[in-house]
C-alpha cells in the first residue's frame, strides 16, 4: 500500500476563527433550557429547534468557503487554547474543519435539526418537554465536538458527551423499568468501548507525545507493526460499542425504550455513526495494519448479517429498524475495513442511511403517534390511505434502502459491495446476501404497517400527523430519493484528500448498472419477492406467532441470544469473581488485621490484670524479678 499524503491544515482566518460557535450555539441553549426553569415550558422546544438549525446555517457557510479553496487549502485548523502543559506534553484544544468533518456538521444538524422541529409536534403533550429538547441539544453539542476535534483527547469528550446524552435520552422516560434498565445497559456496554478508544489515545500519547491527528498520523509510518495492530484493535473496539457493531450491539435493541425522535436521532445523525467517523478518521493508523484494517471488515459482515437476521424476526416496527441500522452501519465498517478503496463509500452511505433512516424511524413515529403509541406490526395494516404523507415518505425510505435504481441507497450501498467483491469474493458474496435480506424484511415492514387489512386495536382512530411532524417527513424523503443521485458523482472526490482514499478506476456512472449491481438487484428482488409472498395484502397476519419452534425465528427474536451470551461469559463470572474476592477480604486481609488487632487486645487484657494499683502487688513483682535476677547471676557464676 502506497504511504498516506499528510495533509497539513492552515490557520484558520476571518469567519473561520468562529468556528467554535457550531457546538456553543447548541450547548448554550441545552444549558439555558436546563436552567431557566418551568418559565420556559412555551417556548423551549422552539429554542431548542431553533439551535441546531442555526448551526447548520453556519456550516452551510463553511461549507461553500471549503468548496471555492483549492484542494490543499480545504483543511482548516482553528486553534482554541492550551488544555494540558505537563513536561513534554503540550495538548491543545483545537478545532479541524475538512471536508470529513463539514459533511458531519451538516448531516448532524441537518437531520438533527429536522428531528427537533419533529419533536414539537411529538413531544406537544409531554410535561417534561424543556429537559427534552435540553438533552437533545447537548447530545449535538457533544456529537458535534466529536466530529470537529483536531485530537484524540478532544475527540474522546465528545465521545464521552455522546454516551452521557444517550443514556440521558434513552431512559427519558425512567418512570418506565424498561427504559431506565435499557439506558443503563447503552451505558455499561459503551463503557467496555470507552475503554479500548481510552488505552488507544494512551498508547499514542506513550508513541508520539501527543494525540493530534496531525501528529499521529506523521508518526504511523515509524511504529512496529505490533504497535499499528493494537492500536487500531483498540480504536475498533471503541467503534464497535458506539456503533452497535459485535460483540457490543446489545444495547442498541434496548435503546428503542427512549421516544422515537431519539431513536431517530442516534441512528440516522449522532451517536452510531461516530464509530464509522473513528475508524475514517482514523485511516493513516489502519493503512500500517492490513490484520486491523480486516478485523473492521470482518466485523462489519458479520454484523450486516446479524442486524439483517434481527430484522427478519421483529414485529416492533423501531426494533425492525434498530436492526436494520446495525446492518446498515455494518456495510458502512466494510468499506473502511476495506482501506483506501472504501472509505469514501463507507461516508456515502452514511450519508444517504442519515436521510432514510431519519425519514423511517420519523414515519414510525408518525404511525405510533396516529395508534395510541402501538409498535407492534402486527396491529397495524391498511394505513396508506389515512396516512397518505407518512406512507409515502416512508416508501421512499424503504426503497432507498433497499436499493432500488436511483434511490439513495442504490448509489451507496452497491457502491460498497462492489468494492467488497474487489477486494475478496466472500465479502462481497456475504454483502450481497444481506441486500437479499434488506429486501424482505424491509418489504415485510411495508406490507405489515400500510397493506393489507386492518387490524387495529380497538379505540385506535389512525390519523395523518400535523403538519410540524409530516414537513420533516417530507424533507427526509426528498433526500431519500435523490441523495444518493445528487451525491454520486462528487463525493468521493471531494472526501478523498481528507480520508486517504483512492480515486476509482472510471467515474461513477449516474446509470450504474455494473455486472455487481445486476446481480444485487436480482438477489434484493428475490428478497422481496419473498416478503410479498409470505406477507402480501392476502396473508393473514401475523404468520410468526411468538411461540414459533423455529430457531431462526426463536433466535431472531432474542437478538442472537447476545444478553445471554453476555451473562453467561461476562456476568456471571464477573459476579463469581466478584463473591470470591468478597469473601478473600473479609476472611483473608480483614481477617488478618482483625485477628492480629484480636490478639494484641487479648494480650493487653492479660497484662493489664497485673497494673492493678495496689503497692503490694508492685513490690511482690520487683521482690520476684530480683530474686530472678539473683538466680540468674548465680547460676551464670557457677557456670
Amino acid at each position: 500500500m502506497p504511504p498516506l499524503e499528510i495533509v497539513t491544515p492552515v490557520p484558520a482566518t476571518g469567519f473561520f476563527t468562529l468556528a467554535w460557535l457550531l457546538i456553543a450555539i447548541p450547548a448554550a441553549s441545552s444549558a439555558v433550557l436546563l436552567l431557566v426553569g418551568r418559565r420556559a415550558d412555551r417556548w423551549a422546544p422552539y429554542l431548542g429547534a431553533a439551535a441546531p438549525l442555526v448551526s447548520f446555517a453556519i456550516g452551510l457557510v463553511y461549507f461553500v468557503q471549503l468548496l471555492g479553496r483549492a484542494v490543499p487549502e480545504r483543511a482548516v485548523s482553528v486553534p482554541l487554547y492550551n488544555w494540558i502543559s505537563s513536561g513534554d506534553w503540550q495538548i491543545d484544544v483545537g478545532l479541524l474543519i475538512d471536508q470529513l468533518s463539514i459533511v458531519f456538521v451538516l448531516l448532524i444538524t441537518g437531520v438533527g435539526g429536522l428531528i427537533h422541529v419533529y419533536s414539537i409536534g411529538y413531544m406537544a403533550h409531554d410535561e417534561r418537554r424543556r429537559r427534552f429538547f435540553a438533552f437533545l441539544n447537548l447530545f449535538v453539542a457533544a456529537m458535534l465536538l466529536l466530529v470537529l476535534a483536531d485530537n484524540y483527547l478532544v475527540l474522546f469528550v465528545g465521545w464521552e458527551g455522546v454516551g452521557l446524552a444517550s443514556y440521558l435520552l434513552i431512559g427519558f422516560w425512567q418512570y418506565k423499568p424498561v427504559a431506565a434498565t435499557a439506558a443503563k445497559k447503552a451505558f455499561v456496554v459503551n463503557r467496555v468501548g470507552d475503554m479500548g478508544m481510552s488505552l488507544a489515545i494512551m498508547l499514542m500519547l506513550a508513541t508520539f507525545g501527543s494525540s493530534a491527528f496531525v501528529a499521529v498520523n506523521e508518526g504511523m509510518p515509524s511504529v512496529t507493526d505490533t504497535t499499528a495492530l493494537i492500536m487500531g484493535l483498540l480504536l475498533l473496539l471503541g467503534a464497535c460499542g458506539k456503533s452497535a457493531q459485535v460483540p457490543l450491539q446489545s444495547w442498541l435493541l434496548d435503546a428503542m425504550e427512549g421516544p422515537t425522535p431519539v431513536s431517530a436521532l442516534i441512528h440516522a445523525a449522532t451517536m452510531v455513526t461516530a464509530g464509522v467517523y473513528l475508524v475514517t478518521r482514523s485511516n493513516a493508523i489502519f493503512a500500517e495494519s492490513t490484520t486491523a484494517s480486516l478485523a473492521v471488515a470482518i466485523v462489519g459482515t458479520v454484523t450486516l448479517l446479524v442486524g439483517a437476521w434481527i430484522g427478519c424476526a421483529k414485529d416492533d416496527i423501531k426494533r425492525v429498524l434498530a436492526g436494520s441500522t446495525m446492518s446498515q452501519i455494518g456495510y458502512m465498517m466494510l468499506a473502511a475495513g476495506i482501506g483506501p478503496a472504501g472509505y469514501a463509500y463507507a461516508i456515502f452511505h452514511l450519508l444517504t442511511h442519515g436521510f432514510f433512516k431519519a425519514d423511517m424511524f420519523l414515519g414510525a413515529g408518525s404511525v405510533m403517534h396516529a395508534t395510541n403509541d402501538e409498535v407492534d406490526m402486527r396491529h397495524y395494516g391498511a394505513l396508506r390511505r389515512l396516512m397518505p404523507i407518512t406512507f409515502v415518505t416512508f416508501a421512499a425510505g424503504y426503497l432507498a434502502i433497499i436499493g432500488f435504481p436511483f434511490f439513495s441507497g442504490f448509489y451507496s450501498k452497491d457502491h460498497i459491495i462492489e468494492v467488497a467483491f474487489e477486494s475478496s469474493a466472500v465479502l462481497g458474496g456475504l454483502a450481497m446476501l444481506g441486500a437479499g435480506i434488506t429486501g424482505f424484511y424491509m418489504t415485510r415492514l411495508m406490507l405489515m404497517t400500510f397493506f393489507g387489512a386492518k387490524r387495529w386495536q380497538q379505540g385506535v382512530h389512525p390519523h395523518e400527523s400535523p403538519p410540524v411532524m409530516t414537513v420533516p417527513l417530507i424533507v427526509l424523503g426528498i433526500g431519500s430519493a435523490i441523495g444518493g443521485l445528487a451525491l454520486n458523482n462528487w463525493i468521493v472526490g471531494w472526501l478523498n484528500p481528507a480520508v486517504g482514499g483512492e480515486a476509482p478506476a472510471e467515474a461513477p456512472s449516474l446509470l450504474h448498472f455494473s455486472p455487481v449491481a445486476v446481480v444485487t438487484l436480482v438477489v434484493v428482488a428475490i428478497g422481496v419477492g419473498i416478503g410479498v409472498w409470505l406477507f402480501g395484502p392476502r396473508r393473514d397476519i401475523p404468520l410468526l406467532q411468538p411461540e414459533s419452534r423455529s430457531f431462526f425465528t426463536l433466535a431472531g427474536r432474542n437478538d442472537l441470544y447476545g444478553d445471554a451470551l453476555n451473562e453467561a461469559v461476562f456476568m456471571r463470572p464477573g459476579q463469581q469473581l466478584t463473591s470470591q474476592l468478597v469473601r478473600l477480604e473479609d476472611y483473608g486481609i480483614d481477617g488478618t488485621v482483625n485477628g492480629t488487632a484480636a490478639a494484641i487486645g487479648g494480650m493487653s487484657a492479660r497484662l493489664r490484670r497485673v497494673q492493678n494499683g495496689f503497692v503490694r502487688s508492685y513490690a511482690l513483682t520487683m521482690t520476684l524479678g530480683a530474686a530472678i535476677v539473683g538466680v540468674v547471676i548465680v547460676l551464670g557464676r557457677l557456670g
